[in-house]
């Protein structure tokens, strides 16, 4: 009984949230309740740290977001890296070896110090999850899961219609290692570089 009273409530709050932002929203350009992201074009670059090598990948991804009111949001994010021809310098690798593929995961806290207009500018920050694939060219012999922090921003634009719209962020991820890591990983915190554009669908508004 306590678990339906709590699904309750909280389906009570959804909706009363939603139905004031939508009050606030009116048909001003910016954030509708929902939005979707997709991310077909994204880049990663990881540092070199203690003789661990730097390395690129290109990816894509999603994102969802359910935005409180106008300046606060919360947003699940999923993005994909898939690892390009690097010149790696680690060892006695080859330089076409490739690096492993990375899959990200992660939850974050989204603030617009200002809507209202068709360019929204935005602040962004949360933890998640960092995957490295499986790679024994490299060393990396299984697939290793990390704890990720990240911190950022972008801007966003809506077209007139609001029912669409672009953007681009920028991303500084800090990567809790593990002793146990493997050495082309490293053992120590490693951070990451991460940039993409992205397409808005308002999907309820």
């Amino acid at each position: 009984m306590s678990r339906k009273i709590l699904s309750l409530a909280a389906a009570t709050f959804v909706l009363a949230a939603g139905s004031a932002y939508a009050q606030e929203n009116g048909a001003a350009s910016g954030p509708a309740i929902v939005e979707i992201t997709y991310l077909p074009v994204s880049a990663a670059i990881v540092a070199s740290k203690d003789g661990a090598p730097s390395f690129g990948n290109l990816g894509l991804g999603s994102a969802i977001t359910y935005n409180l009111n106008r300046h606060v949001g919360f947003e699940g994010e999923i993005g994909a890296t898939l690892a390009t021809t690097s010149d790696l310098q680690f060892g006695d690798l080859n330089s076409k070896t490739k690096a492993p593929n990375l899959l990200t995961y992660t939850g974050n806290v989204v603030v617009s110090p200002w809507t209202g207009y068709p360019v929204v500018p935005y602040v962004t920050g949360g933890i998640g999850a960092l995957t490295l694939f499986e790679r024994p060219g490299v060393g990396v012999t299984s697939d290793e899961t990390f704890l990720i922090g990240s911190v950022g921003g972008g801007v966003k634009w809506y077209a007139p219609s609001n029912k669409w719209g672009v953007r681009g962020d920028y991303r500084f991820v800090a990567n809790r290692s593990k002793d146990e890591a493997p050495a082309f990983f490293g053992r120590d915190t490693r951070y990451v570089h991460r940039v993409y554009a992205g397409v808005i669908i308002n999907a309820v508004r």
